[in-house]
């Protein structure tokens, strides 16, 4: 199952204001300078470096030309003119629970094309000036007893909501089990198939004895990435 997501849906503000009628918005780019530390004492005379300054680059933005939209695309006008650095923010997709966080100086502003049988088009540039803020959002994920598995299950480490990987074993008669999850919040799925909060999931076959099988609960909350717990149970050897 892929995690991709589409990408509409995304905005940027400028000072707290949408930047409207947008068809397309830059990501965040981040790169390091690496500075030549080379000498004669390098050894087996390959060059060495040592990372430099880290540069955040610019945010391409260009859509539709709205004059009307006087605290978005007109007031980025207004800063290149003062060369005013101005704080903004992207926002991606609601599934995904991610911003961008950062101020910027405009740098490229361009509007007024007028093509006789298309659309006038918008586009601005924003450089950015200092350190950009990457934040993501996570769900509450298990809570207090967190989770059971039937059948006497021994789990190592003991369960816990900031622990997302176990080891489990149960004896070599055992040929399935079921997981009881708890979380507060969100929507709970063990090996994808939803699951209530304190209601035991349906049965899971085990492979051979001797085998290991993969379980993996996650939890997932509207608007904010998921916490996924996964379980390695060892069924014992006969």
């Amino acid at each position: 199952m892929t995690n991709a997501n589409a990408a509409y849906g995304t905005t940027i503000t400028r000072d707290g204001n949408a930047i409207a009628e947008l068809t397309s918005i830059g990501g965040v780019e981040i790169s390091m300078d690496a500075i030549d530390v080379t000498s004669h004492d390098s050894t087996a005379a390959y060059r060495e470096f040592v990372g430099g300054l880290l540069d955040a680059g610019e945010v391409a933005l260009a859509g539709n030309f709205y004059p009307g939209d006087t605290n978005g695309q007109a007031a980025l006008l207004t800063d290149m003119e003062t060369r005013a650095t101005q704080d903004f923010v992207i926002t991606l997709p609601s599934a995904m629970a991610t911003t961008w966080t950062f101020s910027a100086l405009v740098t490229k502003f361009k509007a007024g094309e007028a093509p006789h049988d298309d659309k006038v088009p918008f586009e601005a540039t924003l450089k950015i000036s200092g350190q950009p803020t990457l934040s993501i959002t996570a769900s509450t994920g298990l809570t207090s007893p967190y989770f059971v598995i039937s059948e006497s299950a021994v789990i190592t480490p003991d369960p816990a909501g900031d622990t997302y990987t176990y080891v489990a074993t149960v004896l070599t008669d055992v040929g399935s089990v079921t997981v009881t999850p708890t979380a507060t919040s969100g929507t709970i799925t063990v090996d994808g198939n939803t699951v209530a909060t304190n209601e035991e999931s349906s049965a899971i076959t085990l492979g051979a004895a001797g085998s290991v099988t993969e379980i993996t609960i996650v939890v997932t909350e509207t608007n904010k990435t998921p916490k996924t717990y996964t379980v390695y149970l060892s069924r014992a050897a006969s």
